[in-house]
């Protein structure tokens, strides 16, 4: 198979700095991609049902051609198993495969794949290599990128966890044509927040070609998850633990985080959808702060409606707390600080920012009227 034109986007972290490649193609070059990480010709790959039924096939024969053998397990899909279970079987497989300190795991998946596995490197051994096959576009242009690994547990998502950054990641532009629409779009959802907290050039691109990505079309694919990766490296080398700019990343997720648990953590809400709702909410409040223009809000809603995406909490189905058990939900986010929350905040498109002092009440307010909306 002939390899369409591959871009490279390097993490400068010093001596954990590795390349994010981006093509199509790259699954069938997997092989050669990842042998010169490798002390012997073997791999341990974690991946789930889903992504193994479409892309193990190639993922294999790639690995083959360069000679490289490999385990798999395949994890139950869904954000359910991301949880202490899984981590648990996951990190006994490993050990059971007697995978050594030098050796290099794979995680060939979406989001919760590449988190999961990430972990389970992390705490190998007290740390094992591991190389990002993200399959879905959440995952290329986010999850698999900046090394945040984790799982979630009662009290939230994503408490548990490491800094763990990959040794290599191959975003296979190919593969998403496998994707269903929904999950598709889910994952467009962190796209738009790169526009929306940096970017408003990049914004603007992607409400004139955000149609024809949609559809399938390769070129628009490809830059989308560019800029997309290029912007996570940029803030990434410079705060890699979150102390300071990494934060923005974070737009739309303290109350998507708060949404996901509402629903726990189930097909109601993908996580891609509930942060292009947050996003949204974001930028409510930031209008109802005075720290944008009104008409913003409205703006970012209408490309996400063009787009045929979530939006709004009247598009979440089923029941929903009270905006007292939503703000209770949002108290557990990795941001609070003291005991005081912070937002991703914006005085406009591409204008985002840390905010340690938004009113409670005008939170309440917002979610009280954003839920009676439901009616």
């Amino acid at each position: 198979m002939q390899t369409a034109t591959v871009e490279t986007v390097r993490v400068e972290l010093g001596a954990r700095s590795y390349d994010v490649r981006i093509g199509a193609g790259l699954l069938a070059r997997a092989g050669a991609e990842i042998a010169p990480l490798l002390p012997r010709p073997r791999v341990a790959v974690l991946t789930d049902a889903t992504a193994a039924a479409h892309h193990w096939d190639a993922l294999a024969a790639g690995l083959e051609a360069a000679g490289i053998a490999a385990d798999r397990l395949d994890l139950p899909p869904g954000e359910g198993t991301k949880g202490w279970a899984g981590l648990a079987q996951a990190v006994e497989w490993l050990l059971e495969r007697r995978v050594e300190r030098r050796d290099v795991v794979v995680a060939l998946g979406g989001g919760v794949t590449g988190d999961l596995a990430g972990f389970a490197a992390a705490i190998l051994r007290r740390g094992v290599r591991f190389v990002q096959i993200p399959t879905t576009m959440l995952a290329q242009v986010d999850s698999s990128v900046g090394g945040k690994t984790g799982i979630n547990t009662a009290q939230g998502k994503n408490l548990v966890g490491a800094f763990h950054q990959p040794a290599l990641v191959l975003a296979d532009i190919a593969v998403l044509d496998t994707l269903p629409a929904r999950d598709f779009l889910a994952g467009y959802g962190e796209v738009v927040k790169y526009g929306l907290l940096g970017d408003a050039a990049f914004f603007e691109w992607l409400e004139a070609n955000g149609p024809a990505l949609a559809a399938g079309a390769r070129g628009p694919r490809q830059a989308a998850v560019h800029r997309s990766v290029q912007m996570k490296a940029e803030i990434v080398a410079r705060d890699e633990t979150e102390t300071g700019d990494r934060a923005l990343l974070n737009l739309g997720h303290t109350f998507c985080h708060a949404l996901e648990a509402a629903t726990g953590y189930s097909e109601r809400l993908l996580h891609g959808e509930g942060v292009a709702i947050g996003c949204a909410l974001a930028f409510d409040l930031s209008a109802r702060m005075g720290l944008c223009a009104q008409e913003t809000p409205g703006r970012v809603r209408a490309h996400l409606r063009t787009m045929g995406m979530k939006a709004d909490l009247a598009d979440i189905p089923g029941d929903l707390p009270d905006a007292d058990g939503l703000m209770a939900l949002m108290a557990q986010d990795k941001k609070v600080q003291a005991g005081r929350m912070r937002y991703i905040l914006a005085r406009g498109i591409g204008q985002a920012f840390v905010c340690a002092d938004a009113p409670a009440d005008a939170v309440h307010a917002l979610l009280t009227e954003a839920l009676a909306a439901r009616r």
